[in-house]
């Protein structure tokens, strides 16, 4: 079998197993892509250039038992790499910490342009912060895109510092990323420019329907309440405290939209365009938070 037909019949077992995906792919060929590649020590790119090549006996057994654990345990591939992709970054994750993605993360690596949010920024950004930083992956981002920004990086889970710490050292920003164990602002004493913040924003709903996949990662960094909206009420409120003068905050609410112009009817605020459409990322300014 070459590896193209390893990769195909690894999908159709992915299709046949009913796995979820989301935690770095969208379909089951990618996902068995990524799963054949890492199981053979292959770049993820190597369908292109050895997609031919004959696969041994040994090499398939790695394969099947590899896949064997993605579909018995439905655990995301990320936790059993060890490895994902956000932007084409590669981060270092585990269990500790839930599996880097967010729509803010194209916001700030835009392919096209310099950067969607520098509209919104000035000369006088020097300082950002990454709220709910999980593992990092914003925080990097932000520092990468913005070479001469403070970026400083919060979390209430010491656990998700230690793989932020891990990331932050393997893309070598020690010296520009601070990591602060904090419950929101609790211990963040002074003002930013940039709030970044993917907080934890699904429904009771929207849990009690979550894949397995998604249960399998820290509820601490998923659950937002009745109606998602528990965290996101605190840093609305709280934010304004924080923010320098022409300061803006930029807010992920992924399916949540509805429920946070209920909790906010009056706020005024731009959705901004992404991947998931214009319903998934909200930018407020400081003056709006504050009136």
């Amino acid at each position: 079998m070459t590896l193209v037909g390893l990769v195909v019949a690894a999908s159709k077992r992915l299709k046949e197993a009913g796995v979820s995906f989301g935690h770095g792919t969208t379909n089951a060929f990618d996902e068995a892509a990524w799963l054949v590649t890492w199981a053979l020590g292959l770049p993820l790119d190597a369908l292109e250039s050895h997609g031919k090549r004959e696969i041994g006996a040994d090499e398939e057994a790695k394969v099947d038992a590899l896949l064997a654990r993605r579909i018995e345990t439905r655990m995301p591939t990320a936790y059993l790499t060890g490895e994902a992709w956000l932007q084409d970054i590669p981060f270092t994750v585990d269990e500790r910490t839930i599996v880097p993605r967010s729509y803010i993360a194209e916001l700030l690596v835009d392919v096209e342009e310099t950067g969607t949010l520098d509209a919104w920024l000035s000369e006088r950004t020097r300082r950002v912060l990454d709220l709910c930083t999980g593992n990092g992956s914003l925080a990097v981002l932000a520092a990468m895109v913005y070479p001469e920004v403070a970026v400083d990086a919060a979390d209430i889970a010491a656990e998700a510092l230690e793989i932020a710490r891990i990331n932050i050292a393997r893309h070598g920003l020690e010296q520009r990323i601070t990591l602060v164990e904090s419950d929101l602002f609790a211990r963040l004493p002074d003002r930013w420019d940039l709030i970044l913040c993917n907080p934890p924003y699904v429904s009771d709903a929207g849990m009690a329907a979550l894949p397995a996949e998604y249960r399998a990662e820290p509820a601490l960094a998923l659950a937002g309440g009745a109606d998602g909206m528990d965290i996101v009420r605190r840093i609305v409120a709280q934010a304004p405290a924080h923010m320098s003068d022409e300061a803006v905050l930029v807010l992920e609410v992924g399916h949540e939209r509805a429920n946070f112009e209920r909790a906010f009817p009056r706020l005024e605020c731009a959705w901004l365009e992404t991947s998931g459409g214009e319903d998934r990322v909200v930018l407020i300014e400081r003056r709006a938070l504050k009136a």
